[in-house]
């Protein structure tokens, strides 16, 4: 079978079928993941918190994203049917246009597929000349972790009116700029579905309801590994004596029959 493309992606938007997305790290990972049916898999800056035992994704530098996007890509050739391979462009390496170009370029040539960055309509010169480059690029609104000293905390955003508003016109300006994905974090349920139903391209999910294209979780979330406080969009896929290869796959049919996520993942 061929690999994931964002064509691909944009067909099953066209067709209402869900989209998996999941976090990998390494090759063992990626080509499991994969072989369950994942779409996308995110080389995520969420590294720095589940492999680098940090507080936040802050000290992920280009240098980690680089070498566990390349592990993601040995994996991920292997598998039957290659995923297609997003990589985070981590805190402060894209600042400027000519440092955003320069972070792509790494992170491309280690094997992804499309880089993600978080934040609103301040980001569009540099997706204007990552696109012109050939660059496809994920944005990333609601939540963005990288921010979360900004935003006092890890908060729902969207809940007013008008932070709602300004998400929805920030989201269009994105894909107007050309952004071909773009990932909405802990963001109330009935904004995300009405964020995805005004945008052409797909809108993955993670702690935003049913109502997005695809959904996301941290591979070590959805397997049960964490410690400490889980999520509340978090579903554990490990239980009922599963496999990792089980849950994996459960967490693909979950997605795509819109079992996951249930109401009590989502927030008001």
């Amino acid at each position: 079978m061929t690999t994931i493309t964002i064509p691909t992606l944009a067909k099953l938007k066209a067709e209402q079928e869900k989209i998996a997305v999941l976090t990998a790290y390494d090759a063992t990972f990626a080509q499991l993941a994969a072989d369950a049916g994942v779409e996308v898999i995110l080389v995520g800056d969420s590294l720095g918190m589940v492999l680098q035992g940090h507080s936040s994704t802050l000290p992920v530098n280009i240098d980690d994203m680089v070498y566990h996007t390349a592990c993601v890509a040995r994996g991920n050739a292997r598998a039957e049917r290659p995923a297609l391979i997003m990589a985070d462009l981590p805190f402060m390496s894209y600042g400027t246009i000519e440092q955003c170009l320069e972070s792509a370029r790494k992170v491309m040539q280690a094997g992804a597929h499309m880089v993600k960055v978080e934040g609103d309509d301040w980001l569009i010169p540099m997706i204007t000349s990552l696109t012109r480059q050939g660059v496809p690029v994920c944005a990333h609104l609601g939540l963005t972790p990288q921010a979360v000293n900004k935003l006092g905390g890890y908060k729902v955003q969207g809940r007013d009116s008008d932070a709602a508003d300004a998400m929805l016109a920030h989201s269009q300006a994105l894909e107007a700029a050309g952004v071909d994905l773009l990932v909405l974090e802990c963001v109330p349920s009935e904004l995300a579905a009405r964020i995805s139903a005004s945008l052409t391209i797909p809108v993955v999910g993670i702690g935003a309801g049913a109502g997005t294209d695809a959904q996301v979780l941290v591979l070590q979330d959805m397997l049960g590994l964490n410690s400490g406080h889980v999520p509340k969009f978090v579903k554990n896929f490990m239980t009922d004596g599963r496999t990792v290869q089980q849950a994996l796959a459960a967490y693909v049919a979950e997605v795509k029959d819109g079992t996951f996520p249930a109401a009590e993942h989502g927030f008001a």
